[in-house]
């Protein structure tokens, strides 16, 4: 991702990751359990493709929305965004509100575009 972030949101990402477990896309591939795959972007992001089988609840929505759409807080919940800032940050929320296995996809979306893999674009 070329986007160049500020020192404080970066700071804030980092101290989040310090809380939060990240897996990569070849963790994710090997996953042998149950989850619920959360997209965490943006709706406009999220029109123009997205992961397999993902619920869409951008962050800014995450928090209120979360508890109606998977209310068991034992359920593992992998996260992502666009390059696995945002989804670190939602998760740290996550884990502050309860939910005890909630796992951020480091590179997000575009570390998955990056190594090929299928994706959903609506409309295709």
């Amino acid at each position: 991702m070329s986007k160049q972030h500020s020192a404080g949101f970066l700071a804030l990402v980092n101290d989040a990751k310090s809380r939060v477990t990240e897996l990569s896309i070849t963790d994710l591939q090997q996953f042998n359990r149950p989850y619920v795959l959360v997209d965490v972007r943006e709706d406009h992001e999220w029109q123009a493709g997205h992961l397999p089988g993902a619920l869409h609840l951008g962050k800014g929505i995450l928090e209120r929305d979360i508890e109606k759409a998977v209310p068991d807080l034992q359920q593992t919940l992998v996260l992502y965004c666009g390059g696995g800032f945002r989804s670190a940050l939602a998760a740290d929320m996550l884990q502050k509100m309860g939910y005890k296995d909630v796992l951020s996809l480091a590179g997000g979306y575009s570390a998955w575009v990056a190594a090929d893999l299928p994706l959903h674009q609506p409309g295709a």
